[in-house]
């Protein structure tokens, strides 16, 4: 006769196939590696892979998934075997899928699972992939709302151009995570409609008697935000001063200026939906600013900036916004531009206060 036991026994092993596909297809690496007991293994002849405890399934993991340009996985539950403290079962698989190498198509297969219980609950002991079918024929449809060529809870993968999914501004859902992120690692973060907005609030958010650095920066550029804060109502504004003095004879006071403003202002190259923001420089004259030295640091980002995570970021940048750059510092100087520091925030320094003026429209690289 069936037990109660037995039946919930059933229950959260199914329950733990589920949550390793939602983590999978969601790209949620560290919650997937959580669900392996501390010897857990994870085998996939066909790639090949072999991977032993959470911490290398979850580093072996994030490196599989930088090579998906869309992903979606599902799972069928199938035979499972309880005795006592352990169990053995199947899940059967159906994934859809598309590389950034060009390889797409759909599969089925069946992942061969070992089970043990913990205090946590069911976890995977072992789990073997086995490749049934594979069909590489090319995908013919799309996932809509696609954004910078992501999958998953990111919306999936849009036809076109590589290029194009890099200009189109994310989803209000999006937005809202990135945001959400961004408050739970001590920023300061709104949500505003447009430039108009952003440029009204940095004149709320920065005082007309501050020592006041704008970065190089297309979107202060665009909004007029730059010249907003150059303009004679602000007579600390740094960036006017630096530039009528001498390189050479005052290089001391110049990096005083630069590294110690009250306020520092600029974008980034990328946010990440779990609120990392990246910041690229080639000169690296606006980090000191931005790492402690000002009281205040703003950044305006546009919405077309937000990415799923720091690979994709990387990825912004070198295809995308570094090439727009380098035409644009080739026409005015007659050299390419050069990424020479790059700077994750994970959170604001202790010494400066991070606001991030997250737009709801696309604006700048």
């Amino acid at each position: 006769m069936t037990t109660f036991q037995a039946i919930a026994d059933r229950v959260e092993i199914q329950a733990l196939q589920a949550e390793f596909t939602d983590a999978a297809t969601m790209r949620d690496r560290a919650r997937l590696a959580a669900l392996f007991t501390p010897d857990g293994v994870l085998r996939m002849p066909n790639i090949p892979i072999e991977l032993t405890g959470p911490e290398e399934i979850r580093i072996g993991g994030e490196k599989l998934q930088e090579q998906w340009e869309f992903f979606v996985q599902n799972t069928h539950p199938g035979a499972i075997t309880v005795d006592g403290d352990t169990a053995t079962g199947r899940a059967h698989m159906h994934e859809i899928a598309r590389l950034r190498n060009g390889m797409q198509g759909l599969n089925y297969a069946v992942y061969h699972d070992r089970y043990h219980r913990t205090a946590d609950g069911w976890r995977f002991a072992e789990r073997v992939y086995e490749l049934r079918y594979l069909d590489a024929s090319p995908l013919g449809g799309s996932a809509p709302g696609a954004q910078g060529g992501e999958q998953g809870e990111q919306g999936g993968v849009q036809g076109g151009k590589q290029g194009a999914t890099y200009t189109e501004p994310a989803s209000a859902e999006r937005l809202e995570r990135a945001a959400d992120a961004l408050a739970d690692r001590g920023f300061g973060v709104e949500i505003l409609a447009d430039l108009d907005a952003a440029r009204a609030r940095v004149r709320e958010l920065v005082a007309e008697d501050a020592s006041v650095y704008t970065t190089a920066s297309e979107t202060l550029r665009l909004s007029g935000i730059d010249d907003d804060l150059n303009s004679d109502r602000y007579p600390g504004a740094v960036k006017p001063e630096v530039l009528i003095m001498d390189r050479e004879a005052e290089a001391d006071e110049i990096r005083h200026l630069l590294a110690t403003p009250d306020v520092v202002i600029g974008s980034a190259v990328a946010l990440t939906e779990t609120g990392s923001l990246v910041v690229a420089s080639g000169s690296g004259s606006q980090l000191p600013a931005y790492t402690g030295g000002a009281a205040r640091a703003i950044w305006i980002v546009g919405a077309q900036k937000i990415v799923p995570d720091l690979p994709a970021a990387i990825r912004r940048l070198e295809e995308h916004a570094l090439p727009l750059e380098t035409a644009r510092t080739e026409a005015a100087y007659g050299v390419p531009s050069t990424v020479s520091q790059l700077v994750v925030f994970n959170a604001p320094t202790r010494f400066t206060e991070g606001i991030v003026l997250l737009l709801r429209e696309a604006v700048g690289y």
